[in-house]
């Protein structure tokens, strides 16, 4: 290829492709990256005022990543001047044997420490729990305002508005056709979220994408407030109801992670009053004497993988195009270690540590 109008292009700006572009940009790389929405949209999964961040996890195979997310974080937050995780701390309940370890986490199988540990939590009967005293919140609108006035400044090209057609190995590179032009690159990184097997045919099967509702109750109730309350789940057969408490005045958040699968080329509908009345009632039941006055309610979209985990390496047979995909509803707290790794992998640097989640574990030829 002879000509190139810059070394990477990012397919997607939600939160991944968003950290690819600041990474990248911030190493002295070349970008351009394309979202097809205009900026703020509310198709995707990366709007939203707050996400939980935990170092509790089911395999210590995540340990290093979780790592050099929280890592990445704190590099975001001073390189932006802004405050990006609220350390809360997080206690997630569940039946029989420990689901969630971590440095630092703690098996709590005594009510009365539970009570202790978070006062305003209502742990059901019967129930396990593992402390996280490391677990928060992250400011995700703030974080996206970060990540991508950080890769402006350091010279990418964000598109928003601008569609993907088409994309095309060619000449050591890739081309890719948009509804408003034809860009070349040394490298392409495909970030689509919920549009992933749109961008991907080849791994289509692989990803399903379900549309969540969440609920946030009114700001300023002390029972919702660290320290009384931190992040939380529960484990239940119907879903995992998680919550995110009102760390800096953005309310309480209360969600379950399941929903129906959807064409994410239709717009999530917004929750109907039945679903919002759910959220209701177990937000009420898990926090007793929680003011259940809604003051938003609204939908994303998770792009799920059968093992849950994410796609994130080179395409296998065609490494000029790495993958950040189907992070199954708890990427956003991935962020910057998502965005370090594409950067890594878009520059020639293995990364062996993330075969866990690579493209290639799922045998794709």
């Amino acid at each position: 290829m002879s000509v190139r109008d810059t070394d990477v292009i990012v397919v997607g700006l939600g939160i991944h492709g968003s950290a690819a572009a600041y990474e990248l940009a911030r190493r002295g790389v070349g970008v351009i990256a394309l979202d097809q929405f205009e900026e703020g949209h509310r198709r995707g999964s990366s709007h939203g005022r707050t996400r939980m961040i935990r170092r509790a996890y089911p395999h210590p195979v995540w340990n290093d990543l979780v790592a050099r997310a929280f890592d990445g974080w704190e590099r975001w937050s001073s390189a932006g001047g802004r405050t990006l995780v609220r350390r809360t701390g997080g206690l997630y309940a569940h039946r029989g044997v420990a689901q969630l370890q971590g440095p630092g986490c703690e098996l709590v199988e005594d009510p009365e420490r539970m009570r202790e540990l978070m006062p305003a939590f209502a742990v059901p009967g019967g129930f396990r729990a593992v402390h996280d005293p490391s677990a928060g919140v992250v400011e995700a609108t703030t974080a996206l305002e970060v990540a991508r006035a950080g890769a402006r400044v350091a010279g990418a090209e964000l598109a928003f508005g601008e569609r993907v057609l088409s994309w095309a190995l060619a000449g050591g590179g890739v081309v890719v056709d948009t509804d408003r032009r034809t860009l070349r690159a040394g490298r392409l990184v495909l970030a689509a979220g919920a549009w992933a097997g749109r961008v991907l045919p080849r791994l289509a099967n692989r990803f399903e994408v379900w549309r969540i509702v969440t609920a946030t109750l009114r700001a300023g109730q002390e029972v919702g407030t660290p320290p009384a309350l931190g992040a939380f789940s529960v484990d239940r057969p119907e879903g995992l109801v998680f919550g995110i408490p009102d760390a800096a005045g953005n309310g309480i958040k209360v969600g379950v992670d399941a929903g129906p699968v959807w064409d994410p080329d239709q717009p999530p509908t917004p929750p109907t009053a039945a679903e919002v009345a759910t959220l209701v009632d177990l937000i009420t039941g898990y926090v007793p004497g929680v003011d259940p006055d809604v003051v938003e309610a609204t939908s994303c979209l998770y792009t799920m993988t059968e093992d849950r985990r994410f796609l994130l390496g080179r395409l296998p047979g065609q490494p000029a195009v790495v993958v950040a995909a189907a992070c199954s509803g708890h990427g956003f707290k991935f962020g910057p270690a998502v965005g370090e790794a594409v950067a890594d992998l878009a520059t020639g640097v293995d990364r062996p540590d993330l075969d866990f989640i690579g493209v290639d574990r799922l045998a794709v030829q």
